[in-house]
């Protein structure tokens, strides 16, 4: 099922309209979270995977721009949904299709029940895969940790109660086109699995 990002864990508006203010999730999973709260874990990895068993200065690159259009992204995500809007982000920069949907639905939800979010997610990206087509396309994986990153009342500030199965840290998978010179995040897929 697709998604846009979840923050703490939160139920996807299609898969149950009745938390649908709950927000939905992230991009890419990747597994191996930790449960530490070093400082490596609060920033997003920079340093991709290799695509090859050899990888040359060029697959490097190109792994590394691919990591670069996914932060971007997610940075321009969590700023539209600290304020349930994604005017003033650069959330069109990199984001696109899908994903751009459905991150647009949920900050509806959002604005209607007004709620907003405080903080942001930790991610731990890498790159699985980058096809060198006509239209060169990445595949990320992710493990989102949405401890730090809450719904709250936008009016009163207090968080909004959240099933307490919902999941906080989660695997996502983000698929990225190449448009130009420039990656486009494409589709987000948060996954009902842990990490």
């Amino acid at each position: 099922m697709t998604r846009a990002p979840r923050p703490q864990g939160h139920t996807t508006l299609r898969r149950k309209p009745a938390t649908a203010l709950l927000i939905a999730g992230s991009l890419l999973a990747m597994v191996g979270c930790s449960d530490s709260n070093s400082d490596a874990e609060s920033k997003p990895s920079t340093t991709p995977t290799a695509v090859s068993p050899s990888p040359s200065s060029t697959a490097d690159a190109e792994n590394a721009a691919v990591l670069a259009a996914y932060a971007s992204s997610w940075s321009a995500h969590t700023k539209a949904y600290s304020k349930a809007s994604s005017a003033g982000t650069n959330l069109k920069k990199n984001t696109t299709f899908e994903a751009l949907s459905d991150i647009e639905n949920n900050l509806s939800v959002m604005r209607k029940a007004g709620q907003v979010t405080t903080g942001k997610p930790v991610l731990h990206p890498r790159v699985v895969k980058v096809t060198d087509v006509k239209i060169p396309t990445a595949t990320i994986t992710d493990c989102v940790d949405t401890t730090h990153w809450t719904l709250i009342n936008k009016a009163s500030t207090k968080p909004v109660p959240l099933p307490t199965t919902r999941l906080i840290k989660y695997v996502s998978t983000a698929t990225l086109e190449k448009w130009g010179k420039k990656w486009m995040v494409t589709k987000l897929t948060a996954q009902d699995q842990a990490c």
